[in-house]
C-alpha cells in the first residue's frame, strides 16, 4: 500500500505537502504556557519568597513605615508632656537630694570639667544630639540585613522601651541639671547645634521630657544586641564602652541626673519584660508549625 494511502487526511488544503504528519503531531504551546516567564525567572523568585519567609525577615517598606510612625508619634507624645516648671524643678532638688544622700550626685563636677575644656563640651554636644540616632539605626539596619532571625525580637524590645519611656515622661515631669543654678548648658554656652530641650530645638520640644532617660535606654539596647549577635569578646566589650560614655555624656552637659540613667537601665528591663510577654502570647495563639511571625 502507498504511504500517502497509510495517512489520513487531516482537511488541509491542497497547499499541504504529501505526505506530511498530521498537526496534532506537532500541538501548539497552549496560550497559557506561551505567555508564562521562564522557569528558571520564577524558581528564582520562588526560592527568594522563601528565604525571606524562612529568615523571618518582613517587607522593607513595612518597617520603614512603622519607624517613621513611631518617631512623629514619640515626638508629639513628648510635646504633650504636662509642663509645670515650679513642680518640675522642685522634683530636680528633690532627685538631688537622694543623690546626695547617697553619695552618686557627680553631675555638677562632671558638668564643670565639661565646661573647662571646650573640646570635649562642643564633642559631647554633638555626641548627645547625633549618636543616639546613629547608633540605634545602624543596629536596626545591621539586624535587618544580616540577622534577620533575630530582628524581629529586638525590634519589639526597643518599640516598648520607648513607649514605656514615654509614660515616664508623661508621669514624672522632671527640669534637667542645665536649669538650674550653678549647672551650665554646654550647647548655649558653646554655640554648638543641640536638641530637644537648649538650642534651635528648645522651642519646639518639650524641656521636662528627662525621666528616664531615653539614651541611656537606647545605649543600652545597642549594647545588648551587639553582645547578644557578636561572636569576639574584644566586639562584645567595646559595645559596653558605648553606654558607659553616654552616660557620662548626659551628665557632663547637664541635661540628665545619674538617677536619669537608672531609670534608663530600668526602662530596658521593663521593655524586656514586655516584649518578652508579647512573644509568649503571639506562640501560644499560633498554629502547631508556623514559624514564629517578627
Amino acid at each position: 500500500m502507498a504511504w500517502s494511502a497509510r495517512v489520513p487526511r487531516t482537511g488541509r488544503g491542497d497547499g499541504d505537502a504529501a505526505g506530511e504528519a498530521p498537526a496534532a503531531r506537532f500541538p501548539a504551546a497552549p496560550p497559557a504556557l506561551a505567555s508564562a516567564p521562564p522557569s528558571g525567572a520564577t524558581d528564582s523568585a520562588a526560592r527568594a519568597l522563601r528565604r525571606s519567609r524562612a529568615s523571618g525577615r518582613p517587607p522593607l517598606w513595612r518597617e520603614l513605615l512603622l519607624v517613621a510612625v513611631c518617631y512623629l508619634a514619640y515626638e508629639m507624645v513628648r510635646n504633650l508632656v504636662p509642663a509645670d516648671p515650679a513642680t518640675a524643678a522642685h522634683r530636680a532638688y528633690e532627685l538631688l537630694g537622694v543623690e546626695d544622700a547617697l553619695h552618686a550626685d557627680v553631675e555638677y563636677d562632671l558638668n564643670r570639667t565639661f565646661v573647662a575644656h571646650a573640646w570635649l563640651a562642643i564633642g559631647a554636644n554633638y555626641f548627645y544630639a547625633t549618636m543616639h540616632f546613629i547608633a540605634t539605626i545602624g543596629i536596626l539596619l545591621y539586624l535587618y540585613i544580616r540577622r534577620p532571625e533575630r530582628y524581629g525580637e529586638y525590634r519589639t524590645l526597643l518599640f516598648a522601651t520607648t513607649v514605656l519611656g514615654l509614660a515616664g515622661f508623661w508621669a514624672f515631669p522632671l527640669a534637667p541639671p542645665r536649669m538650674l543654678p550653678g549647672f551650665t548648658d554646654t550647647v548655649t554656652a558653646f554655640g554648638t547645634w543641640g536638641i530637644y530641650g537648649s538650642g534651635p530645638g528648645a522651642s519646639v520640644s518639650n524641656q521636662y521630657a528627662a525621666m528616664p532617660s531615653i539614651h541611656t535606654a537606647w545605649s543600652l539596647w545597642c549594647a545588648m544586641v551587639v553582645i547578644g549577635v557578636a561572636r569576639r569578646r574584644l566586639v562584645k566589650a567595646v559595645a559596653l564602652l558605648y553606654p558607659a560614655a553616654t552616660i557620662v555624656v548626659i551628665m557632663g552637659t547637664a541635661n540628665h541626673f545619674l538617677l536619669d540613667a537608672a531609670g534608663g537601665a530600668v526602662t530596658l528591663a521593663a521593655g524586656l519584660a514586655v516584649g518578652r510577654g508579647a512573644f509568649l502570647v503571639k506562640a501560644r495563639a499560633r498554629a502547631p508549625g508556623q514559624p514564629p511571625a517578627p
